[in-house]
């Protein structure tokens, strides 16, 4: 229950000009303007080349207005851009689990607050993991699916049940909403093991799962993939690390 009040916690701070009684305007979001904006950390900048993140938001169905969700935050690369996109009258939650942030990073996060306010950020470890019901509009889950499958004593993180994590996203998630999913892509087998490897998953297993939760994959997109790419090295080895071979998602949850 303490999980539960505090993601409500932070997700009534991701909006601080919200107001019951005035609906939320929808339409196209400015993507562009909010990844060219000033202040982003120079290291989230030099990125955009290779995530693509105005045409991946603009192929998700980011809208203005929208409540996102940016779950496995990191430092809040999706999270500060979708903030921008979204405008005052939307906000974001960022989840990130909490052994995974350093001072650093937490410095970064509240930096990143005070440039886009209408982010809220909750770290919580991840055996708690809980999110309100029929809340958001919209989820991002990038290049971390696979960590659903991947645990770490050093982090205190894991094993997560790959089921119960997609149920509480689903159930998070209002009708009709989209989620985002992109990952390494990496070959058939175990998966954990695969994920223990590699941190890459066999894009076969992210469909199952998805459509085992309820979902329904609305598009794919070429946007992020590299043929070049074998599939055999850890994504963070120096030959590939940024350019690997990434599949890119669209599912939806059906209305009722």
């Amino acid at each position: 229950m303490r999980a539960l009040a505090f993601t409500a916690l932070a997700l009534a701070l991701a909006l601080p000009s919200a107001a019951p009684s005035q609906p939320r305007p929808a339409g196209p979001p400015d993507i562009a303007a909010a990844v060219a904006a000033p202040g982003r950390p120079a290291d989230q900048v030099k990125l955009d080349a290779v995530r693509k993140p105005v045409e991946i938001l603009r192929f998700a169905g980011l809208k203005r207005g929208d409540i996102a969700l940016d779950l496995f935050a990191g430092g809040g690369y999706y999270s500060e851009i979708m903030a921008r996109a979204v405008g005052p009258r939307g906000g974001v939650l960022a989840w990130e689990p909490a052994g995974f942030l350093n001072d650093k990073a937490r410095a970064g996060w509240k930096d990143l607050k005070t440039r886009t306010p209408n982010v809220g950020l909750i770290m919580v470890s991840a055996s708690v993991f809980t999110l309100p019901k029929d809340a958001f509009d919209f989820v991002m889950l990038h290049l971390n699916y696979h960590d659903v499958y991947w645990q770490s004593a050093k982090y205190g993180y894991g094993p997560l049940d790959p089921n119960a994590f997609l149920r509480t996203v689903y159930d998070s998630m209002k009708p009709g909403a989209a989620i985002a999913v992109i990952d390494h892509v990496g070959p058939a087998g175990d998966t954990r093991a695969i994920v223990e490897k590699l941190h890459r998953i066999d894009p076969a297993v992210i469909k199952a799962d998805f459509k085992r939760a309820g979902f329904v994959l609305e598009a794919e997109s070429n946007l992020l993939r590299n043929p070049a790419d074998d599939h055999s090295k850890l994504v963070f080895d120096p030959s590939i690390r940024g350019n690997t071979d990434r599949v890119v998602y669209r599912f939806r949850k059906p209305r009722r």
